[in-house]
C-alpha cells in the first residue's frame, strides 16, 4: 500500500505518553516518519481551547491521531465518572473543532470497545453502536467515546472532512499504566503477580468470578493498524469514513478471547508465579464478554502479528525497567 502521508507531513500524535500515544509514536518513527509534533500537558493543555488553537495554528499538523484521553479501570471508571466524561468530552472536541479549523487532511479518533451495549450480540459488530444500553461501570467513559464518533461523523457530513474512528480491544504493552487504582486488568495482573512474588506469597486474589472473556491486543499492533488505516487510499479511507448509513469507524481487535481465570494463569506461568489464584466474587465483573468483529480490517489484509504470551513478557519486561512507574496521558 502506498503511503498517503508524506514522510515529511507533520504529524501531531496527542496523548503520546500513554500507552496508545506512545505506540503510535513508535510505529511512525520506526517507518521514517520526520516530522511528528508531540506536546505534553506541561507544553499543551487539551483542555483549553484557545491554547490548542494556538497550537495547530503555529504547528499546522496535515495528519492527527487524537489518542490523548482519560482512561481506567473498573475502579477508576466507577468512582470517578463525572472526570470521564467530561475530561474526554473537552478534549476531543477541542482536538476535532481545531482539526477543521487548520485544515486537518485525516484524523484519527481513537475510542474504545466499551461503545458497545453490554449485551450486544458477539463478536460485537461497527452496526452495534447505539443499539442497546451500556455497561453502567463506564456508561460515562463510553459515552464521551461515542459522541467523538458522532463528532467524526457530523463534520465529514457538514464540512467534507476527513475523519474516522478506530476501536481498538482491550490493549496492554509498553508504557501501560500500573497504578493499582486505575490500571485495567492486564496491567493489574502483572503488578500484582509480580509483588506477590516479591513477598513470596502462595495465593493471590483476583477480582470477579474469572469468568468473564475479553480480547487483548497489544499496543505495537494497535498502532500498526492505526498507521495502516491513516494510510489507505483516499476512495477506501472515505469508504469507512463517508458512510452515508453507517458511522466511521472501524474495529481493530486480536480476532480471538480468552476468560480472565486463563489470562491469570497464562500470566502466572509466563512470569513464574507457583503460587494459587482465588477469584473474590464479591468484587464486579463488568461485561460479561467482549469479542471486536475486525472482519472489516482484517479484509484490507491487516492482521495482528503479537501473540498473547511474547506479549505478556514484552509487557512484563517494560513493567520491570520502568519500576511500576505510572505513563498515563
Amino acid at each position: 500500500m502506498s503511503n498517503a502521508m508524506d514522510f515529511g507531513a507533520p504529524i501531531f500524535v496527542t496523548g503520546h505518553r500513554g500507552l496508545a500515544g506512545s505506540a503510535i509514536m513508535r510505529r511512525l518513527q520506526a517507518l521514517g516518519y520526520k516530522n511528528i509534533l508531540l506536546r505534553n500537558r506541561q507544553e499543551l493543555d487539551l483542555f483549553d481551547i484557545r491554547a490548542v488553537r494556538a497550537c495547530f495554528q503555529e504547528t499546522r499538523p496535515e495528519y492527527v491521531f487524537l489518542a490523548a484521553a482519560k482512561v481506567g479501570g473498573i475502579l477508576a471508571n466507577r468512582d470517578s465518572p463525572a472526570d470521564f466524561i467530561s475530561q474526554n468530552l473537552r478534549i476531543q472536541n477541542n482536538i476535532i473543532e481545531e482539526s477543521y479549523r487548520s485544515g486537518v487532511k485525516r484524523l484519527l479518533f481513537l475510542g474504545s470497545s466499551c461503545i458497545y451495549p453490554k449485551l450486544a450480540p458477539q463478536p460485537l459488530r461497527e452496526e452495534y453502536l447505539l443499539t442497546g444500553p451500556l455497561e453502567f461501570t463506564n456508561r460515562a467513559y463510553s459515552v464521551a467515546k461515542i459522541a467523538g464518533i458522532e463528532m467524526c461523523r457530523s463534520f465529514n457530513r457538514q464540512y467534507g472532512t476527513h475523519y474516522l474512528a478506530a476501536m481498538p480491544t482491550n490493549l496492554y504493552g509498553l508504557g501501560d499504566n500500573y497504578d493499582p487504582q486505575t490500571s485495567h486488568v492486564f496491567a493489574a495482573l502483572i503488578r500484582k503477580l509480580h509483588e506477590a512474588m516479591e513477598r513470596g506469597e502462595d495465593q493471590l486474589s483476583v477480582w470477579g468470578t474469572g469468568n468473564p472473556l475479553r480480547e487483548f491486543l497489544c499496543s505495537d499492533d494497535m498502532a500498526d493498524a492505526c498507521v495502516y488505516l491513516m494510510n489507505m487510499p483516499q476512495a477506501e479511507f472515505d469508504r469507512l469514513a463517508a458512510n452515508e448509513v453507517e458511522p466511521p469507524m472501524i474495529n481493530i481487535g486480536f480476532g480471538s478471547d480468552i476468560t480472565i481465570r486463563e489470562l491469570a494463569h497464562t500470566m502466572a506461568k509466563e512470569l513464574g508465579f507457583q503460587g494459587r489464584i482465588i477469584f473474590d466474587t464479591s468484587m464486579p465483573d463488568g461485561t460479561p464478554r467482549k469479542l471486536l468483529d475486525s472482519t472489516r480490517l482484517f479484509s484490507f489484509g491487516w492482521r495482528p502479528k503479537i501473540q498473547l504470551q511474547e506479549g505478556i513478557r514484552l509487557a512484563y519486561d517494560d513493567f520491570l525497567r520502568r519500576g511500576r512507574s505510572d505513563t498515563a496521558e
